[in-house]
């Protein structure tokens, strides 16, 4: 009975009990490595400041990721929302111009998502190639509209959202920890995030079980899109700049984070606080290698390793619950 019941346990939380000890391990080593320069108060300020904008992308990614999809398009839809926001906040002097901007841009970003959506849910168009499309047709546009240009020089109410602080706590975190953790209650008790988690295990019960499968997916790429808009005015506020073709090595990086984090590319598997873990090891660890003067591209490498260590570990411990990988 013992038995059973710990099989049960490490299958259920062996994953989060992984990443907690990578990220453990991680941080203390080069805490070591540094001195101590990881731990002071300057580096983890810093890293709040970093780590929100692949959060919030990373957010973004997973909520198809859930469904057995993708969206290849969250960093043009980011892109377009920071330059619609951006062109506002140029052309309109008033003390509105900031609420504006950004009421702007999370509705361009919604305009984006039901295009996707309409077109995976309404047309049944793979998710891979609708969202590929859109990318490309996003992007574009904002080529278009900006003429290949920078966009630069936004009021300072504006530049809180991607550098300012609440009672010594970083904006753009206290945006990230919104947005993950309405993710994570969504999920876990909305009757949303339970179907998210049907549809990715199986689509073809969840249809037959009455379950209007076409709104659902909808609705999870319109909401990708949101937060993918989120993103996208984090970016330009800690930039003070908006171009069309920012972030794009973003794009691989938020489906690293989802796969670390637990999330099953096939569907149906992945927790938001994962998710979560996965964006501090990544910061540390990019961090720490800063801190270090070792070059970015090692710690990129380095990254790459950590993802087939965990996958490695989860296989042997699902293997060792006796549960499929």
């Amino acid at each position: 009975m013992w038995g059973s019941w710990s099989a049960r346990w490490q299958a259920r939380h062996g994953e989060l009990l992984i990443l907690a000890t990578v990220l453990g391990v991680a941080a203390a080593l080069l805490a070591v490595l540094t001195g101590g320069k990881l731990l002071v108060l300057g580096s983890v300020e810093s890293m709040a400041f970093q780590m929100p904008l692949l959060g919030v992308l990373a957010l973004a990614q997973m909520l198809p990721m859930l469904t057995g999809g993708i969206d290849l398009s969250i960093i043009s839809t980011a892109n377009f929302a920071g330059i619609t926001a951006a062109l506002i906040l140029k052309q309109v002097p008033a003390w509105y111009a900031t609420p504006a901007a950004i009421l702007a841009a999370l509705g361009g970003a919604l305009g984006v998502g039901a295009l996707n959506g309409g077109v995976v849910a309404g047309a049944g168009v793979s998710p891979i190639i609708a969202t590929l499309a859109t990318m490309i047709l996003v992007k574009g546009v904002a080529l278009v509209v900006t003429r290949g240009y920078v966009l630069s020089g936004f009021p300072t109410p504006f530049l809180v959202l991607g550098g300012g602080s609440v009672l010594g706590i970083p904006v753009p975190f206290l945006l990230l920890a919104a947005c993950g953790a309405l993710m994570a209650l969504t999920l876990a008790r909305a009757p949303f995030g339970i179907v998210e988690y049907m549809m990715g295990s199986n689509p073809t019960a969840t249809r037959f079980s009455g379950i209007h499968t076409r709104g659902m997916l909808f609705r999870t790429y319109l909401i990708s899109s949101f937060l993918a808009g989120v993103a996208g005015l984090i970016m330009i506020a800690r930039f003070n700049a908006a171009q069309a073709d920012y972030g794009s090595s973003f794009l691989l990086l938020t489906v690293l984070t989802c796969v670390l984090g637990g999330v099953d590319p096939s569907g149906g598997v992945g927790t938001a606080f994962g998710l979560g873990i996965a964006v501090v090891i990544l910061q540390v660890v990019a961090t720490g290698f800063n801190l270090l003067g070792l070059s970015a591209h090692l710690a990129n490498a380095l990254w790459g390793i950590i993802l087939i260590l965990v996958v490695v570990l989860r296989r042997t411990l699902s293997g060792a619950a006796g549960t499929p990988s």
